[in-house]
């Protein structure tokens, strides 16, 4: 099958990404152009021209940043700051509620392991309790609103965390009706967005109480890039590392952080104007999916015989990211599934995500500027009959690099 999808052909789009390596994992780590690590070196270099008088209007321009960023994405800057990355910015959330008594979260079994983990010990640390919703992979969007607002009506949690696009399992939740019906009941919302800005045509849920989202991903701003942002005035979340700006109100007290590297921030819109203005937002999001729907299909088809549904239903799948079922029992754990990772780069020259759900093991495919169909038909034709030698071997394909 030849796929048809156009490529990326702007001269100014350009990456320094390894051309001996097929990277369809852009999810995890995001890639930065060459014109944006230009920019970010630019910004250090001016910060080791004069460390003292850099530090010194840091603040200033972290608050300035911080505007144009507010700007593009469409949201209050003086509801939002910067933070590392989402978790980050979840741990910022949970922090402010460590005083409030005993407080119970509710989570779902798609959620990332760092987030959810952070809200557990949220719960334990305040003597409250800490509840899952089950959702099936396959769920409706009104099958999720439902199942997500009974549990809350019987649990009556003190904060819900959810994704707006799940990590593990490449899928949307209609945050926006479940945040709407928590508040009605009295439940306060954490978003977690890390796979929304780039992705999703507007990523900010308004609805929330609490949103973030990183830019380091699809946005391809440089990693340790992400946005928290906040319903109400924000004055309860104060950074994790204290700092001469503690006395501030919210958000500038976000803006001092002391003697880190900045330059992610500060780089941060540059990135998003980059992308926008080379190749378009529109465009590479309907390209990406087009894309990478056709790519999968090469995938699926190589994996006839071996897997029985290897694109399996997620409900509501989301722009540039796609499930694809392992053979066997390959990647059945989270353990199973994270030591997949670096032998198969290694042995095929394929960057890819390794994710597990409810006892089975999948490919977590995506696309970006900088994929093309001979990407996804070097994985049908080399990467998938590794993946199925490896299914059938003694020990389930347990490899080391």
């Amino acid at each position: 099958m030849t796929i048809s999808s156009p490529g990326w052909s702007d001269p100014q789009l350009r990456w320094t990404l390894d051309p001996c390596v097929r990277h369809l994992n852009h999810g995890s780590f995001g890639a930065v152009p060459v014109a944006v690590q230009a920019e970010q070196n630019r910004l250090r270099a001016i910060a080791d021209w004069n460390p003292v008088r850099w530090f010194a209007t840091l603040a200033a321009r972290i608050g300035d940043t911080r505007e144009e960023m507010a700007e593009l994405l469409a949201v209050d800057p003086g509801r939002m700051v910067f933070v590392l990355n989402a978790s980050a910015g979840a741990s910022v959330v949970y922090q402010s509620l460590m005083d409030r008594g005993p407080v119970s979260v509710l989570t779902t079994n798609h959620g990332y392991g760092a987030v959810t983990m952070g809200a557990e010990r949220l719960a334990e640390r305040t003597g409250g309790r800490a509840g899952v919703v089950d959702i099936p992979l396959n769920a409706t969007e009104d099958e999720v609103i439902g199942l997500v607002g009974e549990a809350m009506r019987a649990q009556r949690p003190t904060l819900l965390v959810i994704d707006q696009v799940t990590s593990a399992t490449a899928r949307a939740f209609p945050v926006d009706e479940i945040c709407r019906e928590a508040r009605s009941l009295g439940v306060l919302t954490l978003v977690d967005g890390a796979h929304a800005p780039g992705v999703l045509p507007d990523p900010i849920c308004r609805e929330a109480d609490y949103w973030v989202g990183n830019l380091h991903k699809f946005a391809s701003a440089p990693r340790g890039a992400a946005v928290l942002v906040a319903r109400g005035s924000g004055q309860e979340l104060f950074p994790l590392i204290d700092s001469w700006g503690s006395p501030h109100p919210f958000p500038q007290r976000f803006d001092h952080g002391g003697t880190f590297d900045a330059t992610p921030w500060l780089t941060a819109p540059f990135a998003w104007r980059h992308l926008g203005e080379t190749v378009g937002w529109e465009r590479l999001r309907a390209t990406s999916a087009a894309l990478l729907d056709e790519g999968c299909a090469v995938v699926a088809k190589s994996l006839e015989g071996l897997v029985a549904d290897p694109l399996p239903d997620v409900g509501q799948p989301v722009g540039p990211l796609r499930l694809v079922g392992l053979p066997g029992t390959l990647g059945a754990t989270h353990a199973g599934a994270d030591a997949l990772r670096v032998p198969f780069s290694d042995a095929t020259g394929i960057a890819i995500a390794f994710t597990n759900f409810e006892g089975r093991g999948f490919l977590r495919l995506s696309a970006h500027a900088y994929n093309s169909n001979h990407d996804y038909q070097y994985l049908a034709t080399v990467g998938i009959p590794l993946l199925h030698r490896w299914s059938i071997e003694p020990g389930g394909g347990t490899h080391q690099a």
